[in-house]
């Protein structure tokens, strides 16, 4: 694979131009259109459709950029990496973390760790879901934590905690009314949900389609604490997670469990292969502390099932 064209295919999309493209990287026009057209050649797909020097990206082309633009972003890493290297510095422990619970739950034990050892070299990368695995399973980090269930054969999980399902609703409205909080009580008004794919995705339609009704959702977004700011701007309805609302601002929405009552569950993901180092049972402890501390404050909305693997 040629990189210098996978970096030329990246920056003329996220420059917007092959203009910007050539600019960032010293190069002509031409060039990197050629270099453009010998990776599409290379991997014999149609990244862009041309309109004379305009550059449209066809759909393979976007969905190949979210893909190239990972593994770019982990070659410009290693000028860094070696740098630490150069200077003795390595990480003792290294982490990976799905977005939406790295506030509430990994940055405090990560804080709780560094205070415990004080010489720790910590690295920790926030990732999606769905990417998270892959890196995990390559063993580029010691453990990880994320939403469950994860289904990965390289992929071990050690279940953590358990945070209870709550309706967002706009301050004052009518619904705030009610101790709990149907699908069917929702389904008449504007929905706020995550983007097809996504796991809570997956487990908001669930809820509506466990009680017969066909969610219609009047915004998609990408993440859950977006859709939680927007019901706040009275945008519409959501479903969240307790863990995920716990560190949000939420004076512009009132929280309802939603009935019959459903659970979120998260976890700790080791590689199967090899051992699990002692800096990271040390640190899946600083987890189970913090999950505990969750669980004390609010019994009603969180429940630990910590358990540390062998």
């Amino acid at each position: 694979m040629n990189i210098k064209a996978l970096r030329a295919f990246s920056l003329t999309l996220s420059e917007g131009s092959l203009t910007g493209a050539s600019r960032v990287m010293h190069l002509s026009e031409p060039a990197i259109s050629r270099l453009i057209s010998s990776l599409e050649g290379e991997l014999r797909l149609q990244l862009f459709s041309r309109e004379g020097r305009r550059l449209t990206p066809t759909e393979e082309g976007l969905e190949f950029y979210r893909e190239a633009s990972r593994i770019l972003d982990n070659l410009n890493e290693i000028p860094r990496i070696a740098a630490d290297l150069r200077a003795g510095r390595k990480p003792s422990l290294r982490v990976v973390t799905m977005p939406r619970i790295a506030p509430a739950l990994v940055s405090p034990a990560i804080a709780a760790y560094a205070a415990q050892i004080k010489d720790a070299q910590i690295s920790v990368d926030v990732r999606a879901r769905r990417e998270a695995g892959k890196w995990l399973a390559g063993r580029s980090y010691d453990l990880g934590i994320g939403a469950l269930p994860v289904d990965h054969p390289d992929i071990r999980v050690a279940p953590l905690l358990q945070a209870r399902a709550l309706a967002v609703v706009p301050k004052g409205h009518t619904l705030a009314a009610r101790s709990e909080i149907t699908a069917a009580d929702m389904a008449d008004w504007p929905l706020i949900g995550l983007m097809p794919g996504l796991l809570m995705r997956e487990q908001l339609d669930d809820f509506f389609r466990s009680a017969g009704k066909e969610p219609s959702y009047r915004l998609e977004v990408a993440a859950l604490q977006l859709a939680v700011h927007l019901a706040g701007d009275a945008a519409g309805l959501t479903v969240a997670d307790a863990l995920t609302v716990s560190i949000l601002e939420t004076k512009n929405v009132d929280l309802r469990p939603i009935a019959p009552t459903r659970w979120m569950s998260f976890g700790i993901l080791y590689p199967k292969r090899g051992q699990v180092s002692d800096e990271a049972l040390a640190f899946a402890e600083c987890l189970m502390d913090r999950a505990h501390q969750l669980a004390l404050a609010e019994p009603e909305n969180f429940t630990v099932e910590a358990r540390v693997p062998a």
